[in-house]
């Protein structure tokens, strides 16, 4: 697996003058970038690909017309397939976002600010357009809608070993006995480490984990029987009722709203 070595680091960060700076670059199958961290605020967006990203023991899925707001902290992220990513870096704080990473839907607006962004390199504080696309741009982040496709990971290393293969494979369907077993953990130490490193029991992690990677799905042009059955559903029913109680709509409903908010308009 491809790892990057020269991490993006502080040189990407708003030069003096500068409000925006920003970073265009294409990545294979499975490419790593190593844990760095900004001095500036950070919005990750991939224009083709799936990124995930992890920061503070938090694990953030971003399918495609979504981007990841992050704050300046360390975080390591690795591609999903092949990835064309797109990166904003704003001086801190002038965005006015809460400091903690959040998953955003980018709107048509929003990517087309991103990508002449791009174009421009950098924007400059003291040059009306580029001032203005920077205005644009904040307003944009400031309304856009969050997404919780997120889970956090347990910080002992044989959970985090049970962690990672339903991961892998969120359909997984060997007993949890026999995955303990292989990761040299029990049950009951497994269930007291999520609950201590989480907050939560095993099984309310793994519904998130499937929720996440169906978002993943969904948003890939997937149906809503396929993402169900593909994260261990047996039965799209039950799928769709977590689907609801997390949303409020049904997953059908969500992406029809997120396709129509991605047409362009015509008024």
């Amino acid at each position: 697996m491809p790892i990057m070595r020269h991490s993006p680091t502080r040189s990407l960060d708003p030069g003096p003058g500068t409000s925006i700076a920003t970073f265009a670059r294409d990545y294979t199958h499975q490419f790593q970038i190593k844990g760095h961290a900004h001095g500036s605020d950070q919005l990750v967006y991939a224009s083709r690909g799936v990124m995930r990203v992890i920061s503070n023991q938090t694990l953030w899925v971003i399918p495609p017309h979504f981007g990841l707001w992050v704050p300046a902290q360390t975080h390591q992220i690795s591609m999903t397939g092949p990835v064309s990513m797109r990166t904003l870096y704003l001086r801190s704080g002038i965005a006015g976002l809460r400091p903690i990473c959040t998953v955003l839907h980018i709107r048509p607006l929003l990517r087309e600010l991103i990508i002449e962004a791009v174009a421009l390199g950098k924007l400059r504080s003291r040059d009306s357009i580029e001032n203005a696309f920077c205005r644009l741009i904040i307003a944009e982040l400031q309304r856009a809608s969050p997404v919780p496709t997120s889970i956090s990971l347990p910080r002992d290393p044989r959970a985090h070993a049970v962690a990672d293969m339903f991961i892998v494979n969120p359909a997984l369907r060997l007993p949890l006995t026999l995955i303990c077993a292989r990761a040299g953990v029990s049950v009951r130490t497994l269930e007291r480490a999520f609950r201590r490193d989480i907050g939560t029991d095993f099984e309310s992690w793994r519904r998130q984990l499937r929720l996440m990677k169906a978002v993943e799905m969904l948003t890939s042009g997937r149906t809503v029987k396929e993402a169900a059955l593909s994260v261990g559903y047996q039965q799209p029913g039950a799928f769709v009722a977590l689907f609801r109680g997390t949303f409020g709509t049904t997953p059908k409903a969500w992406v029809s709203a997120l396709q129509r908010l991605d047409q362009p308009s015509h008024r």
